[in-house]
């Protein structure tokens, strides 16, 4: 039998290369967008922000969405990351904590807001398949901790995991909306509230 094709040293180098520009495109334009949001973008405007061609966008992006959802990604992915282990805190405060970070990004948030509106409208699949994805995921992750703070009494028992963690998010990400619209609006505080509340034991 004759040996396997391998794989020419050239193009392995070159899908590489690709890669890491990918990557250098997308970390310039995070650093755009934590500012600035997507308000009045397009791909020629970001290509100019960025430093590449409008061509280098189309190639490796292909859509103004698909980049939009990659930058939220990767920059969701690296605040994440930051964040301590949901064993330390309770949903809620994992909720709050990144809304103190996200307000050092609040062209992030804009841009969050943005991708969710869009996915409420005809015309958008990639906009529709991240909001989707990302709010069925959060409410799993959520609805997990939840259960395993009540089974070592760390929450209230009497509540139905899957509600309280969709109602955290519809909190979180409302009083993100509010706080974008005006800037007084404490929705750390807000949180905070929440929290205790679903800590308080039922009366009688």
């Amino acid at each position: 039998m004759g040996e396997e094709p391998r794989e020419a040293p050239r193009a392995r180098g070159t899908y590489a290369k690709g890669v890491a520009r990918r990557r250098e495109i997308l970390d310039s334009a995070i650093e755009v967008f934590a500012q600035r949001g997507a308000d009045r973008t397009s791909l020629r405007a970001i290509a100019q922000e960025v430093g590449v061609t409008h061509a280098a966008l189309i190639h490796h992006f292909g859509t103004l969405e698909a980049l939009l959802v990659e930058v939220y990604r990767e920059s969701a992915q690296r605040l994440e990351g930051e964040q301590p282990a949901s064993d330390d805190v309770s949903p809620v405060e994992l909720m709050r904590l990144s809304a103190e970070r996200n307000r050092d990004v609040p062209g992030m948030v804009q841009l969050y807001t943005t991708l969710v509106a869009s996915a409420l409208e005809e015309g958008h699949p990639a906009a529709r398949a991240f909001a989707t994805e990302r709010f069925a995921d959060v409410r799993r992750r959520l609805a997990e901790q939840i259960r395993a703070r009540q089974a070592d009494g760390r929450l209230r028992p009497d509540l139905d995991a899957d509600q309280v963690a969709a109602l955290v998010i519809a909190a979180s990400d409302g009083l993100q909306t509010q706080w974008l619209l005006e800037p007084s609006v404490d929705q750390v505080g807000a949180l905070a509230l929440l929290d205790r509340l679903l800590g308080e034991a039922p009366a009688g």
